[in-house]
């Protein structure tokens, strides 16, 4: 069920009703819930189930289920599931025969996807990127092509350096950074990638939870600018490196899969591919 990702009014009287009459509430964070729980007066008992206790604790809440016990599984903000635990203790259920119902609401990426200014008609939800720099910039290579909005999740530490490498990666678009949805300090900044770059570089980490939303490419435009990216880059690896090492260094730097940049790398160098070979 949903929980609200900041105002603790955000929570709708079914969830209220369906809390106050569980056998038992699996929550995330159990001090986080508790203070829920009593903003709206409700004395349920809790239970700790997180990404690193799952595997002890779901065998003990399967046992509750199927005993005919109701179990309420929230997390601590937003719609459990969303980048959250819980996929494989609604698959034992389902599996087990046990009912299942969603309890809609808050959505932190849907808040902000609403707010963004940016379309809103297809949109694909990334979650959190890799931390590590080289891993995200793959993870982005990987998300370019998509003809949607992204909506990705991020922490307010890694803001800067993430934005740096979509500024980077997917190009001049558009995008937007909401950040404490929902509470006192709610903020949405608008720009391109790179302005929301250079603003949070300067900046420095916002505090708070962070969303971020990057409008879709343009169609046309982009193929072409990333291929003269792309090409502007291997040049001039080229021309200080081995052809292997100049890849690795393009892969890298850009999150393209390597073996398109070095299909390219080998049209640049005047030689024909060899699939049996890798880079």
């Amino acid at each position: 069920m949903a929980t609200p990702i900041g105002n603790l009014a955000d929570i709708s009287l079914r969830a209220l009703d369906v809390l106050a009459k569980a056998g038992l509430v699996a929550c995330e964070d159990t001090r986080r819930t508790r203070k829920l729980l009593s903003a709206h007066g409700i004395g349920a008992a809790l239970t700790s189930y997180h990404e690193h206790n799952a595997t002890r604790v779901r065998p003990r809440l399967m046992e509750r289920l199927k005993s005919g016990e109701s179990v309420a599984l929230v997390s601590d903000a937003g719609t459990p599931l969303v980048s959250d635990p819980g996929y494989k203790l609604v698959e034992a259920a389902i599996a087990s025969g046990i009912a299942v119902t969603a309890i809609p609401g808050a959505s932190a990426g849907l808040a902000a996807l609403t707010v963004s200014g940016l379309p809103t008609d297809r949109f694909f939800f990334a979650g959190f990127l890799p931390a590590r720099a080289a891993a995200r910039r793959r993870a982005l290579g990987e998300l370019a092509a998509i003809e949607a909005s992204l909506v990705i999740y991020e922490s307010a530490r890694r803001l800067p350096a993430a934005l740096a490498d979509m500024a980077q990666v997917l190009g001049p678009r558009q995008g937007a950074v909401a950040r404490e949805l929902t509470k006192l300090h709610e903020e949405i900044r608008r720009g391109t990638l790179s302005e929301l770059a250079d603003h949070y570089g300067g900046a420095g980490p916002p505090k708070g939870e962070v969303v971020v939303v990057v409008g879709p490419p343009e169609r046309g435009s982009r193929a072409t600018l990333a291929a003269q990216d792309l090409d502007a880059k291997l040049g001039a690896a080229l021309g200080r490196a081995s052809l292997r090492d100049a890849v690795a260094a393009v892969a890298a730097e850009t999150g393209l899969p390597r073996k398109r940049v070095y299909a390219r790398a080998l049209e640049l160098a005047g030689e024909t591919p060899d699939d049996t070979k890798g880079p």
